[in-house]
């Protein structure tokens, strides 16, 4: 019916079902424009991302040729320290720098945090740091130089003997190092640790302290607060202090049991003048010029001392082990797991002992990686001792990763976080260390593997694991407080042993003042190394140990027949390959995928180390008991902090943090 004929209100509703239809019209219109535009998007997008995955291919091959390049400088430097190698290592040092900024600045061009492909994320999301490169090349060659002077400071340092003045060539290793190992007179202990400490700690000083500069000013380039936060963000954990902190507390009351029982010893020994009944224990006495680890006072210490000791370096010795037998039979050993032997150009290139044509290099045991999937060397300067023997089977752990990973992209071929590395070796040395294992290698006579033998075993590697975590736990520590700035220049030696007094309870046999610097006594500060890596590597290579052990059929808890601390995997393939396919991981995955493939866990837990030390705990807290020794320690009496200094730090920044991540 034509609409003149219809009624007003059939009108209205016609006229707004009209206006309702021009409407949804015009919607779809748009939402029709927004379709093709998304579309649009979505395929520049997926362009977008492709061509980001093609770059990311050819990135990867000009890093490897970079990386390739400034490893090889720096093995010629570090294996031959001569000035014209220095000026080498210096020069490439600033190209390679010049190169990786460029090619950061085309990564940067690249959207890539809208990319979907995770992984093509992950990998731009690791190049999107540029590193120490970011720094202008004038403050990029003060940092470089400073590292080299400390490195070079710390490789040439030497120290008069003190039963022979005129005989003033000893070297950290092995002269010092076999003095503390030897050694039981105090005041040889006494002087040869401060000498070390004056050569090699205190000329650092003043570089140390420009390297803490220009490297805060990269950390800032890079989108850091400081070196610390930059340190930090490898564990990819928000919470990663807290995590650390964590960790000292469930181990810390095993480590003053170890510590309360060796100071009754010192004491009995040394007398009560030098070693006091309640306080920290004096560091030289400790076996070790930076009492990190305690194992050369195990000889008289041991709980049992009537029971036969497992001397392995006699039997190395004896056996005519050589530094090239001693690689080999590390080799072996992975072997056995179906893992990867050494490639012919290991041995061709490695320098397993020390040349004897005079040069200077730095002897600290290291592994390389040469970033070309071929090139992988050892430099260490072995001798044949039970330590060295550990030593290797620890560096080439680092190798095997190497090699498990070698395949994947240049930026992936690290560690699933920093203790990853290290602790892969040191769970090869764990099962290595066991009297099982030393007894199929000859190393060790057959002999009863009753209760005082495992507590005299669990106590030896006591003296080498637990006793090591509170030192690696404050070197970083320290370091964490420099960068921050809530340590100053002023307070560098005040604040290190601050943190030794509380976190460790040892103390310097003499007083100390700012004029020394002996944190960098320790090659890993002067030559920036992060050591956060190693503290957490002692935790979770018990995690590792564990689990491996279990595949292999080797622990079965509460069987006292298949003892986690007697726990050898050696030949179990079953334990290889899961060990392999956690290598061959990389950093491609955050470290607690990393983590669960091998344990089943997604956190770092000191539950392991408990396990594994059980006996011992318990045999020690009941004989700290009998003999009514004080666990802890009271403030020591050796001056290191002026009052002043202690007056200030009372209220702190410095002091919140050690109460907050110390457990002071």
């Amino acid at each position: 019916m034509p609409c003149g004929y219809c009624s007003e209100t059939t009108k209205k509703v016609l006229l707004i079902m009209f206006k309702v239809l021009v409407e949804l019209a015009l919607v779809g219109a748009i939402a029709s424009v927004f379709i093709v535009a998304a579309q649009g998007r979505a395929a520049e997008r997926v362009a977008e991302e492709a061509s980001g995955r093609e770059y990311m291919r050819n990135l990867d091959e000009l890093m490897s040729k970079v990386k390739n390049k400034a490893t090889i400088a720096a093995w010629d430097y570090e294996s031959n320290i001569t000035a014209y190698n220095e000026e080498r290592m210096l020069q490439v040092s600033l190209e390679v720098a010049e190169e990786e900024k460029e090619y950061w600045k085309e990564t940067m061009t690249y959207l890539w945090r809208e990319f979907e492909d995770p992984d093509l994320k992950r990998m731009f999301e690791k190049y999107a740091i540029l590193g120490t490169a970011a720094l202008p090349e004038d403050l990029n060659q003060r940092l470089i130089q400073a590292i080299s002077n400390m490195q070079s400071t710390y490789a040439k340092a030497t120290i008069c003997d003190y039963k022979d003045p005129s005989k003033c060539n000893l070297y950290v290793e092995p002269e010092i190092t076999n003095i503390f190992a030897q050694s039981e007179d105090p005041e040889e202990l006494k002087h040869t640790w401060l000498e070390w400490h004056k050569a090699a700690g205190a000329a650092s000083k003043n570089n140390f302290t420009e390297y803490v500069n220009m490297y805060n000013e990269a950390a800032k380039l890079n989108g850091f607060d400081s070196v610390a936060e930059w340190w930090l963000s490898t564990y990819e954990e928000p919470d990663s202090e807290k995590q650390f902190a964590d960790l000292w507390e469930q181990v810390k009351p095993l480590y003053q049991q170890i510590h309360a029982y060796v100071r009754r010893h010192l004491r009995l020994k040394y007398g009560e003048d030098a070693v006091s009944a309640k306080g920290p224990i004096p560091a030289h006495l400790l076996g070790n010029i930076w009492a990190q680890t305690w194992n050369n006072v195990e000889k008289f210490t041991r709980p049992y001392p009537e029971k036969p000791d497992v001397d392995v370096t006699a039997a190395l010795v004896s056996q005519n082990y050589t530094a090239l037998k001693i690689f080999k039979t590390a080799e072996e050993f992975f072997k056995s797991l179906n893992l990867s032997g050494m490639p012919d150009l290991f041995w061709e290139r490695s320098i397993i002992e020390k040349p004897d044509d005079g040069r200077d290099m730095v002897c600290h045991a290291s592994a390389w990686d040469f970033f070309d999937g071929e090139d992988f060397r050892i430099k260490q300067c072995t001798t044949i001792t039970n330590a060295f023997f550990k030593t290797t089977h620890h560096e080439m752990g680092h190798i095997q990763y190497y090699l498990q990973y070698k395949d994947l992209p240049v930026i992936y071929r690290a560690g699933a976080n920093p203790g990853f590395h290290e602790a892969v070796g040191d769970v090869i040395s764990l099962s290595v260390s066991t009297p099982k294992h030393l007894r199929v290698m000859g190393l060790l006579e057959d002999g009863p593997d009753d209760l005082e033998s495992n507590i005299n075993q669990l106590y030896k590697m006591g003296l080498d694991k637990i006793v090591f975590l509170p030192f690696a736990y404050l070197l970083d520590l320290f370091r964490y407080g420099v960068f921050r700035g809530t340590t100053s220049v002023n307070d560098y030696n005040c604040h290190f042993w601050q943190l030794r007094e509380t976190l460790q309870g040892v103390e310097p046999p003499a007083t100390r003042t700012e004029n020394d610097f002996d944190a960098a006594a320790k090659y890993h500060v002067s030559a920036d190394v992060e050591y956060m890596r190693y503290y957490i590597s002692y935790i979770i290579q018990f995690q590792f140990h564990r689990s491996l052990c279990q595949l292999a059929g080797e622990y079965v808890p509460g069987d006292s027949n298949k003892l986690l601390s007697n726990c050898d995997i050696y030949r179990s393939t079953e334990a290889g390959n899961a060990l392999g396919k956690m290598l061959q991981l990389g950093s491609s995955k955050p470290w607690p995928d990393a983590m669960e493939a091998i344990t089943g866990q997604r956190k770092m837990d000191a539950s392991g180390v408990l396990e594994y030390f059980e006996p011992l705990y318990e045999w020690l807290k009941a004989e700290n008991e009998r003999s009514g020794e004080y666990i802890g320690w009271e403030p020591s009496t050796v001056q290191y902090c002026t009052e002043e200094q202690r007056s200030i730090m009372e209220n702190s920044e410095f002091r919140k943090r050690l109460v907050k991540y110390g457990g002071a």
